[in-house]
């Protein structure tokens, strides 16, 4: 099996949203994102963060690859700094579609 067919992670989205607002796609994807900061933090390349955590060939698309590679760090420390807030005052837990 490749790191993608046995990813438990949702399916990931060639770019992450944007915005000031948590989306269904941020509650699905906050074990990724925790993931790729975890990567970051141990300085491991981007190339293959992108292959075991997004699902991305670098060495096949490797502008499609780093896109998505830094839309979701982008979201990551989004969520990581300003985010995360939000989590605590949606009632019930819900987030923004």
């Amino acid at each position: 099996m490749t790191p993608t067919q046995d990813r438990p992670d949702p399916a990931i989205a060639a770019e992450a949203p944007g915005g000031p607002a948590l989306t269904a796609y941020d509650h699905l994807h906050h074990v990724t994102y925790l993931r790729l900061l975890d990567a970051e933090a141990d300085g491991a390349d981007w190339r293959e963060v992108a292959r075991i955590v997004l699902g991305r060939d670098a060495t096949a698309d490797e502008p499609g690859a780093r896109r998505c590679w830094d839309s979701h760090m982008a979201r990551a420390r989004w969520m990581r700094d300003v985010g995360y807030r939000q989590l605590l005052t949606i009632p019930g837990g819900r987030t923004a579609h």
